[in-house]
């Protein structure tokens, strides 16, 4: 028999009404031939009154007493989910974290799921009923009651639907599916029939509301396909699986994350530990590092820019003057006024000029751009918060994101999933291991046939990545990596590119171009690179990876040229040479996470 897991949102469970509508949509599926496991919310506003009650008794409430707080908030809505499903004339049996097994680490308010034992829900679920399984709550190994931070109840609802080999998970929530971009910011945003794990990744790392990255990251490990779909209609909705909606679209999504705040490093002593110095100290802090750029810097100095939530920018200041002394830097700058535009899609792995074309539309917007790091699938660059709406808007525009592509996919049911003997097999293990929320890893990479172009010292206005890589483009060159960093002391802005081997000759032809026009202080080409890539499945949840990395290369006194960074690859850039060293010793460090 068919099986679904259907989870509801806080907006979708609000109110006893809302309540009802999704008791019914449960009994639908039911009466359509499946066997149905609810997962619900804290109702509505409950969480945040929760919340609200602790700060009134309490400044600093104890971790594990806000677990215990905030799981009531489920604990009301399951039972009267439970209640509605009576009510309608059906069986149902509500469950808590703890009465389904759901075993977790006990890092209270932001807990890792280890474990579920499906035996008791196939039992209810044998029997007749609806099971309604409390979301974002588990137990440790002491039978503490955690929760499992933002996004809990998606990452319940898929690593349910992972656990019980359902056909779907179901997200019903107050929006009709996943949009091209937040359609409360562009009202020309359009709905996507189907979008790829990779993609939706990408996008809820960027801050797309309608899914959690923890939850997307269970999905594609596990091969859950995820129906987004509106809890107040019975609109179509977005599927998310395995393939993008258009295989000839570059672009299938943009993103604004607006409350960023930057940090820029300038001459940073260029050598082995300096990248692993400042990011351990930041790691202690719990400050969230986002955009993590290192670009080739002078006289054996670098510069390294990174941002963070706007809102973590005073404690992450603190840290940073501290890393200023211990790696012995020339100062930092900041900045709280800024904003990072992003554009993703699996199309433009295989295609090219889509950096330019991003560039091109913000100078044309009259936009400049202050940072830019790439991965196979995100382009990212920061703006002048003023700016970031128009910035938004513009790349929209020249992606045509409002317009659906001609060979758009088209789905009428979700397909059905039949989960291959390695994907069981790999469930089993990780239920065995108690880790569902491992991460890994799928490569650890040595790309050892690149090149790199560095312009320095270059005046800092809007167009000029713009015309760096229409200038590129013409000259039939392939470009990989691009990092641009800011200097603030100066204002200037340096920009490094990567390319094959085969196109340096060329590549070096079109920077003495370049310097001439812009009036470019230096430029800096070398075929004597490698670049490292370690990609995988939550790379974002643990935040590790990086660190590791910076922390195995000081190790071997490797050192660290370029970085850049995105929810699914790390990307370093060392000298040629140690680049077969740096590979030996990044495999054995992360060994236990390959799959």
């Amino acid at each position: 028999m068919a099986l679904v897991v259907q989870k509801f949102g806080g907006t979708s469970v609000a109110d006893p009404e809302k309540i009802l509508a999704a008791a019914r949509k449960a009994i639908r599926a039911q009466q359509d031939g499946k066997q149905v496991v609810v997962v619900v919310s804290a109702m509505g506003h409950n969480t945040d009154h929760l919340v609200d009650l602790a700060a009134q008794v309490s400044d600093s409430p104890p971790a594990r007493e806000m677990d215990m707080l905030l799981s009531t908030g489920e604990q009301v809505s399951v039972a009267l989910m439970a209640m509605a499903v009576h009510s309608l004339g059906y069986q149902a049996v509500s469950l808590t974290g703890a009465q389904m097994g759901i075993q977790t680490d006990s890092s209270f308010t932001k807990a890792r799921i280890r474990s579920i034992s499906a035996e008791r829900i196939n039992r209810l679920l044998a029997d007749g009923n609806i099971v309604i399984a409390a979301g974002f709550q588990g137990i440790d190994e002491d039978l503490n009651i955690t929760t499992l931070g933002r996004g809990g109840s998606d990452t319940t609802a898929v690593a349910l639907a992972a656990v019980l080999h359902a056909d779907a998970c179901e997200i019903h929530t107050d929006v009709d599916g996943v949009y091209t971009t937040d359609p409360r910011q562009l009202p020309e945003a359009r709905q996507l029939s189907q979008i790829s794990y990779d993609e939706m990744l990408e996008l809820a790392s960027l801050g797309a509301g309608v899914m959690h990255n923890r939850s997307i990251e269970f999905a594609k490990k596990y091969d859950v396909p995820i129906h987004v779909r509106s809890s107040f209609s019975d609109t179509k909705g977005t599927l998310i699986c395995g393939s993008s909606e258009s295989k000839t679209a570059p672009v299938c999504g943009a993103a604004m994350t607006k409350n960023e705040a930057r940090i820029t490093i300038q001459g940073v002593p260029d050598k082995p530990g300096s990248s692993s110095t400042i990011f351990k100290l930041m790691a202690e802090k719990k400050i969230t590092v986002d955009m993590i750029v290192q670009n080739i810097g002078q006289q054996d100095r670098a510069d390294i820019s990174f941002t963070v939530p706007k809102e973590e920018l005073s404690k992450a200041a603190k840290v940073v003057a501290t890393a200023v002394e211990q790696v012995g830097a020339a100062g930092f700058t900041q900045d709280d006024e800024v904003s990072k535009i992003s554009v993703v899609g699996l199309g433009m792995a295989e295609q090219t000029g889509v950096a330019q074309q991003m560039f091109r539309s913000l100078a044309d917007a009259g936009i400049n751009i202050q940072m830019i790091t790439t991965s196979e699938i995100k382009i990212s660059v920061l703006v002048e918060r003023a700016q970031a709406l128009a910035a938004l808007r513009a790349v929209h525009q020249t992606f045509s994101l409002h317009q659906r592509p001609a060979d758009a996919a088209e789905w009428d049911e979700i397909p059905e999933r039949k989960a291959s003997q390695a994907d069981i097999d790999k469930l089993v293990t990780d239920l065995r291991k108690a880790d569902m929320e491992q991460l890994s890893l799928s490569e650890i990479s040595l790309s050892d046939d690149q090149a790199r172009v560095t312009l320095l010292g270059v005046p800092d206005s809007p167009g000029l990545a713009a015309s760096v890589f229409e200038a590129v483009a013409q000259a039939g060159i392939f470009v990989d990596m691009i990092v641009q960093s800011y200097d603030g002391f100066q204002g200037e802005t340096g920009i490094s590119f990567s390319i094959p081997r085969s196109q340096f000759q060329a590549a070096q032809k079109v920077a003495e171009e370049l310097q001439k026009q812009f009036e470019v202080k230096r430029v800096l080409c070398s075929q004597d690179i490698a670049k490292l890539s370690v990609s995988g499945i939550g790379l974002r949840s643990h935040t590790s990876v990086a660190i590791g990395m910076f922390e195995v290369l000081a190790a071997e006194n490797i050192n660290v040229e370029m970085i850049n960074t995105s929810e699914l690859r790390v990307n370093v850039v060392v000298k040629s040479a140690a680049g077969r060293q740096a590979l030996v010793c990044m495999q054995k460090k992360f060994s236990e996470n390959l799959v």
